[in-house]
């Protein structure tokens, strides 16, 4: 985990951990990946507005890895 700590929390995800990441991840590690907060994140999905491609499935949020590092681009 990267050590950029603001208030405790850790920002954003280094390359080798979003290059492990499984085919979908929860809208928390989306968030932390793109450097969004939690609640800004949700808002963002239930408006369909997130960055890159959510899944909803019942109450859960998944989003799509491999759309997730296309929009991080080389550099993640």
């Amino acid at each position: 985990m990267r050590e950029d700590m603001t208030a405790g929390r850790s920002k954003g995800m280094s390359r080798d951990e979003l290059l492990a990441l499984p085919v979908a991840v929860d809208l928390d590690t989306g968030n932390r990946s793109l450097g969004l907060g939690r609640s800004k994140g949700y808002e963002l999905a239930k408006r369909g507005e997130y960055p890159c491609k959510v899944l909803r499935l019942g109450n859960a949020y998944r989003v799509v890895t491999a759309d997730l590092l296309e929009l991080l681009g080389p550099a993640a």
